[in-house]
């Protein structure tokens, strides 16, 4: 049996250096805000320009919330290798309308049925776990991972909260198919830290051969 590998996505990049950091550090996906009120936000013409220097076999990733059909639309020709993350209230209807595989995320709270919400979007790649704050996500606020179950029936990215510190234990405790980071690698919102970037993926590996250590 293959070893465990967690993925790594990274959120939020505005900046060529950023994104070349978190490429050499190891993240396997990279995501633009697309939800401009965001402080993260960048327009469709900078996502696709920070996109064009992503090397094979790293993901872009189109952060929406609540968009318009015209406006997902829009996202997915200046992004079509993008993968879609629906970060708002979006329906399965709205979710699968552009036909492309997607991101749904769950703002995790106490009483949050997470097993029903996932079976609601059954085409979902992945279910994003993320904390439940004022507006759509970002806030570097961590939940309660005791609120997830074990037999949620698609993948799950671990979000919310993570950084260097942090994170190890997340993925021992949860064992998710990802991890997504934002606030926790940054020195100002949009604006990454090379450091934290590359002691962040280093703490996600470190994580992973605790796992394998554990199984051998």
């Amino acid at each position: 049996m293959l070893p465990q590998r967690t993925r790594i996505k990274i959120c939020g990049l505005t900046r060529e250096a950023d994104l070349d950091v978190a490429v050499e550090s190891g993240a396997d996906a990279i995501g633009f805000v697309l939800y401009p009120k965001s402080p993260r936000a960048v327009s469709l013409a900078r996502a696709a320009e920070l996109a064009r220097r992503l090397p094979p076999f790293v993901m872009p990733v189109a952060l929406l919330v609540n968009a318009t059909p015209a406006e997902t639309e829009a996202a997915l020709s200046a992004l079509p290798q993008a993968l879609i993350q629906f970060h708002g209230d979006e329906t399965r209807a709205a979710c699968e309308a552009p036909g492309r595989p997607y991101l749904r995320a769950a703002r995790m709270a106490p009483g949050f049925d997470l097993v029903d919400f996932a079976t609601q979007f059954p085409s979902a790649q992945a279910i994003l776990l993320d904390a439940h704050v004022e507006g759509y996500g970002g806030g570097g606020k961590v939940f309660d991972w005791s609120l997830i179950p074990a037999n949620v029936p698609r993948p799950v990215v671990l979000s919310g909260g993570l950084h260097a510190g942090n994170v190890i234990e997340g993925i021992l405790q949860v064992r998710p198919w990802a991890v997504d980071v934002s606030t926790g690698v940054e020195a100002a919102k949009g604006i990454k830290d090379a450091a934290l970037i590359r002691r962040f993926c280093e703490a996600v590996r470190e994580a992973d051969a605790r796992i394998a250590d554990s199984e051998t």
